[in-house]
């Protein structure tokens, strides 16, 4: 085999709820990650040398050593101790830096990939541990579907399929620093703490009503909606439309309604769409989503 060809999808958090600050000074969280089929294209073609080449058809992504793509394959080789190398090349539709892990998802299928094409023979073990040394949301990508994830987002327990829902994404025009959104709210906390702390994606968890979907909330909009009030009006629009839910993808900057109707959420996307990009799309089952992986020409 000289070359595959995989998608990588994107991602959006159904609910984020951000507890404590943990001594590595990340946060432990509790999330419900949802794969959607906004898709990049990947290629890779086997080298025979060693040279990792890495290029792309978007001017605001460095395609060198600081892309997550590039990590992973370099962390890859190293580990493998490989003389082989690979010609990556992106074609690129989920837009960085609002909340999507587009690069987090591109990480995750290089691994994949890679351990295809370079016969390295490692197992899902394998895969996840060198996955959340990179990035904390790159593991959930090796399962998709519908997955809970803890501690900071790398502890996944995959769990049943949502019956199918429209998703209306809303991009504005600027991307988001998570690190930025995070300072924010760590001196927020006083007013994050006197809120209500009772996780409803436990109550989901646990009572198995999909009815509180609607009740889900995003801890780190509390900071995003300061940094960026625009933000809010994108939310309010949205809900207006009849969204089961309106929410902050993430750290943003996206935003998005979860729709059980796809003509309201076509309408919706048709209304904001004359002021903001807009994609609309659909949630994929974590079946589904494994078998494309495990299918890649």
């Amino acid at each position: 085999m000289e070359e595959i060809r995989l998608d990588s999808l994107a991602k959006i958090n159904l609910g984020l709820e951000v507890l404590d600050l943990r001594p590595d000074g990340y946060h432990n969280l509790i999330t419900l990650f949802q794969t959607i089929n906004l898709r990049d294209h990947l290629v890779f073609k086997l080298r025979s040398d060693s040279r990792i080449i890495l290029s792309g058809d978007r001017q605001d992504v460095p395609w060198d050593e600081k892309n997550l793509i590039f990590r992973a394959a370099q962390a890859l080789q190293t580990l493998s101790r490989k003389k082989v190398g690979v010609e990556i090349r992106v074609e690129k539709n989920i837009p960085p830096g609002r909340g999507l892990a587009g690069g987090s998802s591109n990480a995750a299928v290089t691994i994949l990939a890679l351990n295809r094409l370079w016969a390295l023979g490692l197992n899902s073990r394998r895969w996840h541990s060198l996955g959340a040394k990179l990035g904390a949301d790159i593991p959930f990508f090796f399962y998709g579907g519908l997955c809970l994830g803890k501690g900071k987002g790398d502890k996944l327990k995959m769990l049943p399929d949502l019956i199918k829902r429209w998703v209306l994404l809303v991009i504005p025009d600027f991307p988001v620093s998570t690190a930025m959104v995070y300072r924010e709210l760590d001196r927020r906390q006083a007013v994050l703490t006197s809120r209500d702390k009772a996780s409803k994606i436990i109550q989901f968890l646990k009572d198995k009503d999909i009815s509180l979907i609607r009740y889900f909330r995003n801890d780190l909009e509390l900071a995003a909606l300061q940094i960026y009030p625009q933000l809010a009006e994108i939310k309010q629009k949205i809900a207006a439309s009849g969204a089961e839910l309106s929410m902050m993808s993430g750290s943003g900057s996206a935003v998005f309604g979860l729709f059980e109707d796809q003509l309201r959420a076509r309408l919706t996307a048709e209304s904001l769409g004359t002021d903001y990009q807009v994609f609309l799309v659909e949630t994929v089952e974590g079946e589904r989503y494994r078998q494309e992986l495990s299918t890649g020409a």
